[in-house]
């Protein structure tokens, strides 16, 4: 099978056109990858949910965790960082539960090789004569 270049998308997709790449691209029908995607979207809710294991990742790509935050109490007397001089009072915050996700290697990738692509052309855009990489193909034996 032929290695397919992978451009750029331009614009952002919702989630029709998300559901029509997939299946263009995987010869399923709109339907299945659909239902593929509901499938993951109950599964990462049964990792992440209460009484669950609190974190789900998807090889390579992310990883979702539930972080819990502790209560807070009350305070008196703050100095208010937007006024100098004048205090107030803070109320209290209930304990909670946040949504974390991480990115893992292999997203990170995705945007590091297309910066390091970038760098390496810029460098040898802007390169001295003498150094260019073209000069050095133009002057390397045939």
């Amino acid at each position: 099978m032929a290695v397919k270049k992978k451009t750029a998308i331009k614009s952002r997709y919702t989630k029709t056109a998300i559901l029509t790449e997939i299946a263009e691209n995987t010869d399923l029908s709109k339907k299945q990858v659909s239902a593929v995607l509901d499938e993951l979207s109950d599964l990462i809710e049964r990792h992440i949910k209460k009484g669950g294991v609190g974190e789900f990742t998807m090889p390579g790509l992310l990883k979702i965790k539930t972080v819990k935050r502790p209560a807070k109490k009350a305070q008196k007397g703050v100095p208010n960082p937007f006024r100098p001089g004048e205090t107030m009072d803070v109320a209290a915050k209930p304990a909670s539960t946040r949504v974390k996700v991480l990115p893992l290697k292999g997203l990170k990738d995705f945007v590091r090789f297309t910066l390091e692509r970038k760098k390496a052309a810029k460098a040898a855009f802007f390169a001295p004569e003498g150094n260019s990489i073209h000069t050095a193909i133009l002057e390397s034996p045939s």
